[in-house]
């Protein structure tokens, strides 16, 4: 990995993995800039994080949190906001941070979540969760961005000793409960920091879970046994085609034609 300082900017900073990822950010010997939509909930976050106040729902607001950025972490999350908060926050919110930075690039860390590729199970189905959260990696991929993609398991879920990092690929573990797979919340916040420094996380979806054992010492191995997806792929390697294109709405798809074009011109 490399140990270049960066200065990254966390989406959903005040969220329970996002106030982790400053952390880690920081305690790692980055600049940590906190995106936050209420100036009062940063008083939360440890006192070296820039605060940037600005709502990934309003565009307008995001300039400022983007300039000068060498990466970006988005931890973004609708929870209880329904079908509405889901295309809001998951899926727009990430649509409007990469379309700030315009033609500049950084690197980007996304989170979304295991099991993000099953749309007939009663979660999905009530929330749209899952599908909205799959059409934000769609749109990364199709950036052109660098990226790294992190679908963890259950936070916080794993036994004491149960730390040893596995990555996962194609998204198989469909239950919808913790049987899926557990993860630590700082181990999540240390996966998403490190794969931003790191080349062989470039390129790469993967599941996070952990098994009983001791947490590694380092990431680079774990990351470079992944697949990359393939290139100018919509969805990630090894992932269940059950989301046609032709059949998403006409606004995403014309998004991701846009996007697409973006990146291939500049």
């Amino acid at each position: 990995m490399s140990s270049v300082p960066l200065t990254i900017l966390v989406v959903g900073a005040t969220g329970s993995i996002g106030r982790l990822v400053i952390e880690e950010a920081l305690a790692q010997g980055h600049v940590a800039r906190a995106l936050v939509r209420d100036a009062a909930k940063a008083r939360q976050l440890p006192p070296a994080a820039q605060v940037i106040v600005g709502d990934v729902t309003r565009p307008e607001t995001l300039a400022a949190a983007v300039d000068g950025v060498d990466a970006i972490v988005l931890t973004l999350g609708a929870d209880g906001q329904g079908k509405r908060g889901a295309e809001q926050v998951s899926y727009g919110g990430v649509r409007n941070v990469l379309a700030a930075l315009g033609t500049r690039r950084a690197r980007i860390a996304l989170m979304t979540a295991i099991g993000v590729t099953e749309r007939l199970g009663p979660y999905n189905r009530a929330t749209e969760a899952h599908d909205w959260k799959r059409r934000s990696e769609r749109l990364l991929r199709a950036s052109g961005l660098p990226y790294t993609i992190v679908r963890p398991g259950w936070f916080d879920y794993n036994a004491p000793d149960q730390h040893r990092i596995v990555l996962l690929q194609g998204d198989t573990r469909r239950a919808g409960d913790p049987s899926d797979g557990v993860i630590a919340r700082r181990q999540i916040a240390q996966v998403l920091v490190g794969s931003l420094s790191c080349d062989q996380a470039l390129g790469k979806t993967f599941e996070l879970v952990a098994e009983k054992g001791p947490a590694p010492d380092r990431l680079d191995a774990l990351f470079a046994s992944l697949e990359s997806d393939p290139p100018g792929a919509l969805d990630g390697v090894q992932d269940l085609p059950n989301m046609p294109l032709d059949a998403e709405p006409r606004y995403v798809r014309e998004e991701l034609e846009k996007f697409a074009s973006h990146a291939k011109a500049i």
